[in-house]
């Protein structure tokens, strides 16, 4: 068996953060079957990819895949250079 890492103290802080509704449903979704919390997702996502790593397992993306039909979101990576909010 392995043995776990040292824990790394952190200090966390509250943040209102504006996300497309979309995309918010199927994070939520996605954080709620891995049995984790919306921020600790995120922030697995983002030290992943700050580090050029891919964040999820093929699995997971089978799982994204089908909350993303679930929610109707048809987002890709290119879509956030074209967003435009709705008046």
């Amino acid at each position: 068996m392995r043995k776990s890492p040292n824990p790394v103290e952190i200090e966390r802080i509250q943040t209102g953060v504006r996300i497309e509704r979309r995309l918010l449903k199927v994070l939520k979704a996605l954080a709620e079957f891995k049995n984790m919390t919306l921020g600790d997702l995120l922030e697995g996502i983002v030290l992943h990819s700050f580090e050029g790593k891919p964040p999820f397992t093929a699995d997971t993306m089978r799982k994204i895949a089908e909350l993303k039909s679930i929610y109707e979101l048809q987002l890709d990576a290119r879509s956030s250079h074209r967003f435009k909010e709705k008046p």
